[in-house]
Order: C-alpha cells, then sequence, then structure tokens
C-alpha cells in the first residue's frame, strides 16, 4: 500500500527539515512526501537541501501563481498523487502543529473501516485544540466548525471538526474536477461535495514548530464566501446581478418610452445596455475564479451573442404578447426577464465559465518522479 503526503506550504522552511526528519522516522516503506509550495522566500531552495540527504523520496511541486490559495496547492497535489498511483494521500499543514507521527494511524484506519476520508479531529475522543493561540482563535475555531455542520447537516453529520487541515483520503474517490479550492478549508469543499465515507481519529493539535501562523481576518471572510458559495453555489449573486439588471432595463424603457421613442426600438436599447453592464458584473462578481478559463473578448462575445439572441426572441415574444393580448410592455417585459433568468444562468455557467481545472488532467499530470524531482526514487531519473 503506497502513501503519498502533501504538504501544502507558504514560507514555512525554517519546519521543513524537522517535519521530514519525523515523516521518515514513521512513515512505511513505499512511501513519499510531496510538497505543494506557494512560497516567496527560500523555501523551495530549503526543500531541496532537505531532500538530498532525506531517507525517503521527497517531492517539489512550486506554484508561481498561488491560484486557489492553500486548497488549490492541496488539490493539485491530490491530482499529482492520483497520476502516480499511490493509494493514499495524507493532508497535512507544514508547521508540526499536525503531528507526523499520527500518518500510519490515519491510513490504516481508512484501510481497516474501508473509509474514504479519515479525518484527524481536535473535538473527538481524547483530541484537544491546545495549540491554537489564546482563547479567542479556539473559539473561532468551533463556531466556524457549528456553522459548518449546520450548513450541511446531513454530509457533516459523523465529522466533528471539518475545519481540520490533517486527514487521509483514498486516492480516486473524489472528482478534483468538480473542485473549487479557494481559502483554507479543502477537506470542507471536499466533503460538502462528494458523498464519501467519513471516519475521524482523535489528535492533539500542537504548537507551532517555527514561524508565524498565516490566519487572519481576511481568510475567515473567505471562509464565509466559501460556504456560502458551496450551500447556496452562484446562483445567488447571479440572481442579485440578474434583479439590478432587470430594475436597470425596466429604467431604461420607461425613460425611452417617456421621450416619445417606440416601445420597439426602446425595448432593444434597454436590452442591450443590460446585456453589457450584467456581463461585467457577472466577471467581477460572480464568476471571478474561473476567468482564467481564456480571455475576456470570447467570454464576452459568448454571453452577448447568446443574450442577444435570448433577448431578440424575448422581444418578438413581447411584441406579439402586447399587440395580441395584453398592452402593457412594462410588466411583460419583466415577466419575460423572470423566466429567461434560469436559462441565462445554465448557459453561462456550463459554456462562458465552463469549470476549468486547477491543475493539469490526470493523463496529462507527469509521474512524480518528473514533477521538479529533487530526489528522484530511479537514479536514472537524475540524467533526466
Amino acid at each position: 500500500m503506497s502513501v503519498t503526503v502533501v504538504v501544502p506550504t507558504y514560507n514555512e522552511g525554517p519546519n521543513v527539515a524537522e517535519l521530514v526528519r519525523r515523516l521518515a522516522a514513521t512513515l512505511p516503506d513505499g512511501s513519499d512526501v510531496l510538497f505543494v509550495d506557494d512560497s516567496r522566500d527560500d523555501t523551495p531552495q530549503i526543500i531541496s537541501d532537505v531532500a538530498a540527504r532525506a531517507p525517503l523520496p521527497v517531492r517539489l511541486i512550486h506554484r508561481p501563481e498561488a491560484v486557489g490559495g492553500l486548497s488549490g496547492a492541496v488539490v493539485e497535489g491530490l491530482r499529482a498523487a492520483e497520476a502516480a498511483g499511490t493509494d493514499w494521500v495524507v493532508v497535512m499543514d507544514g508547521d508540526l502543529q499536525h503531528p507526523p507521527e499520527l500518518v500510519p494511524a490515519l491510513v490504516e484506519r481508512g484501510r481497516a473501516s474501508d473509509a474514504d476520508v479519515v479525518v484527524a479531529s481536535r473535538y473527538t475522543g481524547a483530541g484537544d485544540a491546545g495549540g491554537l493561540d489564546g482563547r479567542r482563535r479556539k473559539l473561532v475555531s468551533k463556531v466556524s466548525g457549528l456553522l459548518a455542520r449546520s450548513m450541511f447537516p446531513v454530509r457533516l453529520r459523523n465529522v466533528t471538526d471539518p475545519m481540520t487541515g490533517f486527514f487521509a483520503l483514498r486516492t480516486g474517490r473524489v472528482d478534483l474536477d468538480a473542485l473549487r479550492p479557494r481559502g483554507f478549508k479543502i477537506l470542507l469543499e471536499v466533503l460538502a461535495r462528494t458523498r464519501l465515507a467519513v471516519v475521524e481519529e482523535p489528535f492533539v493539535f500542537g504548537e507551532r514548530y517555527a514561524g508565524e501562523s498565516k490566519a487572519s481576518f481576511a481568510n475567515g471572510v473567505r471562509y464565509v464566501q466559501q460556504l456560502w458559495g458551496l450551500r447556496f453555489g452562484r446562483l445567488s449573486p447571479f440572481a442579485v446581478i440578474g434583479a439590478l439588471g432587470a430594475v436597470l432595463n425596466l429604467l431604461i424603457l420607461w425613460a425611452l418610452q417617456s421621450a416619445g421613442v417606440h416601445y420597439l426600438p426602446a425595448v432593444i436599447a434597454s436590452n442591450g445596455l443590460t446585456i453589457v453592464t450584467n456581463f461585467l458584473l457577472q466577471e467581477r462578481f460572480v464568476f471571478r475564479d474561473l476567468r482564467d478559463g481564456g480571455s475576456m473578448g470570447r467570454r464576452f462575445v459568448q454571453s452577448f451573442a447568446f443574450n442577444g439572441t435570448e433577448a431578440v426572441i424575448r422581444t418578438l415574444l413581447l411584441w406579439w404578447i402586447v399587440e395580441a393580448a395584453f398592452p402593457h410592455p412594462e410588466l411583460v417585459q419583466a415577466g419575460l426577464i423572470l423566466v429567461a433568468f434560469l436559462v441565462r444562468f445554465v448557459f453561462h455557467a456550463q459554456v462562458v465559465y465552463k469549470p476549468r481545472r486547477t491543475a493539469p488532467a490526470l493523463d496529462e499530470m507527469p509521474s512524480l518522479d518528473t514533477l521538479r524531482p529533487v530526489r528522484p526514487v530511479r537514479p536514472e531519473a537524475e540524467e533526466r
């Protein structure tokens, strides 16, 4: 049974040597360590130096752009481990607050119970969150976990610590392309999006070995955004922007008609203006994490062409309804906009902003031997 320990790091250089030493002392044969590093300091070089003398394979993926933050780093590590054929992946922080000695127990618990995920929990059995810095952080941790469980009472019913960054995952059980990594809480993303068999293993959250905590108020805001997005998706902000666009559309229509413009050209003008404003707002507030799936110009053409076609159809329907049965164009326009809302959302979510990958597909991902190796498994790898 092969095990890969994925360690996302950001400026954690002082912890690397001790972490690798303790992992090497406890991991079974066939295990390896994969650092996915977003650092802006000398951490990558430190990892390389430590790996050169480590008794087990150590790999490094250094990301010039930290797409998705810590969660994005974990997903990239999971994808690389799956591509290499690893049976189990253990995700842990690089600051030694997650005890390396617990890694074999997590994997064994998952194997013995046939679970998909083993959550290392601070809040079950003999677990303890003593390593959290101060009462405020302990309170924030508990409240955050309670909030997550209240939002996902079914998926998290057997999880006491959905906020933990320490867990083991059986590879092949999660569709990595379905994840939308952002912020720090990748386990919450995994559990909320995928129906998995989950068990827990208690652990004592330790003191940071070296360096400074990366926790911040901004991370808390991103966590709330993540929860909201997981629970309600993109439909809510899309609806808000759609409602604003509808109001703007009707105001323009009313203003033009008040100025003596015939209702048909007034409708065409109001539709064109709101298509543009809605697109710009969607780019900024709804789909901003998917914008690197192509150029803004391409997305605008797709969006404008679809919305323009939809607007033409809607205008023809409006003309037919107003002329044939109901001579109140503002009310008819409002009703047609409401009907078109869901169709527009589905098109934009599935076509214009088709979900992107945060890393290459499995069939495109090289083996761990070629992921910028810092300690090859086979001697011939050094010749590459």
